[in-house]
């Protein structure tokens, strides 16, 4: 085994240089039930705050349980520091309020989460801070999005519904050229995808979904990828070079490489900052309940993959489903994408068209007996869900169809259930559904 440990299989169980808990050598992370931590002496007490020395404050801004998790998760994204987070959503939010304030802008994918899409055009926008969107068919219309006050650049790895890979290094490269940052939402492909290889300067996840796996705890992560020069210009990046009034005037692109020897000024400031004044802490037990599914996060994936691809080429042969959307399954220029950026398998995420429009995905979906319905990704089980009536139904139909979204079309979030059985209950769906009939797969 490497000596550096870098295996996702490894760093899952290892990860953050946790061995066992120093006080009782107890080899499972400890859940620090905690909310204060007692200081050494006034001196102590006085480093801290002042950030003159990294220790435990308060379980609103850090906590030892929490610590481990944010060490794997930031060694299983290959960056240098990782902030945990109350949800995928908060991690979201704080990753563009950590750079981006009223008057600013950044430029987003069109691909995005629903929920993303509600917070970028909406919240952000009573705060004063302007969402552009481009769309990642070409990456050279983020270049075209941007002016003198644009902050970063924002995506998904693997957006639903249309299961698009985004061409990371292509608009990380542009963002180079104008020290704007690249910031991937890799939610639904952790361990196949790693953004920060290609360019990405942070990394954000709804550890809900696949890093959890097993749909009990909500939390949410931000990877600080250390790749990115917060000061090489100030008037591009004024938060990392102004002197921040909240904390005695610190400079954070200056004075954090200087405290800790380390690029991650974004994950410091997010911390001290952001977590310190919102408060949208993640508790202690969902930090446990994340690690517990950390732990087979690279064998599961794995699986999930393995089960979606094969669901795929059946899906492909059903006379009722007139589309099969998934990575590879899009023009050249697209699935090409998949080949470079997904290794070791193309992601859990398939959606499909019905013949039948609305009624028969909603009757497709009332007919499962194995897949659940429910509005989430990334766990364990076989997850489906009808966004025409569910997630999307509060928009027109032709705000539907832009997000990607037809009357028939279902989203699958294929388990790791044994594929046989996965298989037998879609067919079954899809033919009281709709009466479909299967062709003979070649």
């Amino acid at each position: 085994m490497s000596t550096k440990r870098n295996h996702p299989e490894t760093i899952a169980l290892h990860g953050g240089d946790y061995r066992s808990d120093p006080a009782t050598n107890a080899v499972a992370v400890p859940i620090y039930r905690t909310t204060s931590y007692l200081f050494k002496d006034t001196d102590q007490a006085a480093n801290l705050f002042a950030l003159k020395e990294f220790g435990n404050i308060y379980t609103r801004i850090m906590n030892p349980t929490n610590d481990v998790l944010e060490k794997r998760v930031a060694a299983l994204e290959g960056g240098l520091a990782c902030l945990t987070v109350a949800s995928g959503q908060t991690a979201s939010t704080f990753a563009i309020l950590n750079v981006a304030q009223s008057g600013d802008n950044i430029v987003s994918s069109t691909d995005l989460y629903g929920g993303t899409v509600a917070l970028f055009t909406h919240t952000l926008k009573k705060l004063g801070i302007e969402v552009r969107y481009a769309d990642p068919a070409d990456p050279k219309n983020f270049e075209k999005a941007i002016d003198d006050k644009t902050r970063a650049f924002y995506a998904e790895t693997l957006p639903n519904p249309y299961l698009r890979v985004f061409p990371i290094q292509e608009v990380a490269d542009i963002g180079k050229k104008y020290n704007i940052p690249l910031i991937v939402d890799n939610t639904a492909a952790p361990v196949i995808c790693k953004p920060i290889e290609h360019g990405a300067a942070v990394v954000v996840h709804s550890l809900t979904k696949y890093i959890a796996g097993h749909g009990t705890v909500v939390g949410g992560s931000i990877v600080d990828g250390g790749n990115f020069d917060w000061t090489a210009d100030p008037k591009r990046q004024p938060l990392f070079n102004e002197p921040d009034a909240s904390y005695g005037g610190a400079v954070w692109g200056k004075v954090v490489p200087e405290l800790t020897g380390a690029n991650v000024a974004f994950a410091v400031r997010a911390r001290v900052t952001l977590l310190r004044d919102i408060g949208a802490a993640l508790s202690p037990d969902n930090a446990f309940g994340v690690i517990q599914g950390l732990e087979t996060v690279a064998l599961r994936m794995k699986q999930h993959c393995s089960n979606a691809e094969k669901v795929v080429e059946f899906l492909k042969n059903h006379d009722e489903v007139t589309k099969v959307i998934y990575p590879t399954e899009h023009d050249k220029n697209i699935a090409d994408r998949a080949e470079k950026y997904l290794k070791g398998g193309k992601g859990g995420l398939v959606g499909i068209e019905l013949k039948g429009g609305l009624d028969a995905g909603k009757k497709f979906i009332d007919s499962l007996k194995l897949l659940y319905h429910v509005a989430n990704i990334g766990d364990a089980r076989s997850l489906a869900i009808h966004p025409a009536s569910t997630t999307h139904s509060q928009l027109t139909p032709e705000e539907q169809l832009k997000a990607g979204v037809t009357p028939g079309y279902v989203r699958l979030a294929i388990g790791i259930e044994h594929v046989d059985d996965i298989i037998e209950d879609i067919e079954q769906a899809l033919n009281k559904s709709s009466k479909g009939t299967l062709k003979a797969v070649s």
